[in-house]
Order: structure tokens, then sequence, then C-alpha cells
């Protein structure tokens, strides 16, 4: 499967492993899950920030559809609360209402802080350039997708469609997987109405 995109910002690591989560404090779930509990499901983990536009208006909705269009058994959506900017404002305390007021129901992560610098330490272990973020990762616990930007449902479907199917070890050919990265990462964080950068 192939995403044309004349604006690339996907990145892909063919057969790399989805590093381990770095995480201060979970919301929406009695039992912090790891990526290695997850195993056999794909998941789908959404990088974003409360005050991101591209975030709040695409991403988390888009989050929130697959949360409840995929059985659990088969995904499992992750959201990361990954603050590269504004630290003062977007506390864990805020997070958990902003979390209460948009009906976000599936776990949610804040990202660890770094003590070498504002990026945290999820987001500098998947090499995330801003938000909104999507990783999608295959039953086998392999990066299938690492995008910077919104992503167009109907694309992200098809390619969590594939992988659902993907049993077992059985995998898609890497020539049927995404390809794409033409871009540099962002310099200098800034925000527009689709994402914010670092």
């Amino acid at each position: 499967m192939y995403f044309a995109r004349s604006d690339t910002r996907d990145t892909f690591a063919r057969s790399t492993p989805a590093p381990e989560l770095h995480v201060s404090q979970w919301f929406n779930t009695d039992t912090p899950p790891t990526l290695a509990s997850l195993r056999g499901r794909v998941v789908v983990l959404h990088a974003f920030q409360m005050l991101c536009p591209g975030c709040v208006s695409h991403g988390l909705p888009q989050a929130m559809k697959i949360h409840q269009a995929f059985a659990k058994q088969d995904v499992q959506v992750l959201g990361l609360h990954t603050v590269f900017e504004h630290h003062a404002a977007m506390v864990p305390h805020a997070l958990q209402a902003f979390l209460h007021e948009y009906r976000i129901a599936f776990p949610v992560a804040v990202d660890l802080a770094s003590s070498e610098g504002p990026v945290p330490r999820t987001m500098q272990a998947y090499g995330l350039r801003g938000t909104p973020s999507l990783v999608v990762i295959d039953r086998q616990g392999m990066i299938r997708l690492n995008h910077f930007g919104v992503i167009d449902d109907l694309p992200l479907g098809a390619l969590l469609g594939t992988l659902v199917a993907e049993q077992g070890g059985a995998r898609a050919a890497p020539s049927d997987t995404l390809v794409v990265d033409a871009s540099g990462p962002a310099k200098g964080a800034m925000c527009d109405a689709q994402q914010c950068a670092i």
C-alpha cells in the first residue's frame, strides 16, 4: 500500500521495533499498558498537545473514531500527551479536565519530560517532529507508519485494515507499505491550523 502525497510528512522505518513508551502518568486506564503487553494487536499511537489546533480539530476526533470502529482485541488506540511548548499551561490536572470535556475514553499517557531540553523522551525516541503525530505499530511490534500532521481517514483506514488482516507473522511485503519522507524535521516551535512543529 502506498500513500501518494504531494506533501510528504510520513516516515517509515522498515523492520524497526517500536521503542517502549516513556511515561510519567496514565489517564483512562486502571492498568498502565506497555507495548509488550499489547503485542498481537495493532497499536495506534496518537501524539498530541491540548493547545494544538490540528490535534483538537482532526487528530483526536480521528483517534476517537478508530477507538470506536475497531475491536479492542485487534486495535488499541493510545494517546500520548507530548508537550514541547507551553509547559506551564499543559499540566496533568489540565489534561485530566481536557480529556473529560472532550470525552476521550482511550488510555492517554503523559510523555516523560527530558532533562536535556523541552522535547519529551517518547517524542525523542520516535523521532516525532511535532503534533499531531500518528504512529501505527503492527501486531509484531514493528513501526509501520510515523506521520506528522493531519492524515486523511481513508488511507489510514486502509492501512489499519491491512494490518488487522495480518495474522501471526504474516506481513505485507515492504513494497506494499508506506515509504515516504522527503522533508527534514521542522525548525522552531510554531503552530498553524493543522499542526505544531518542534
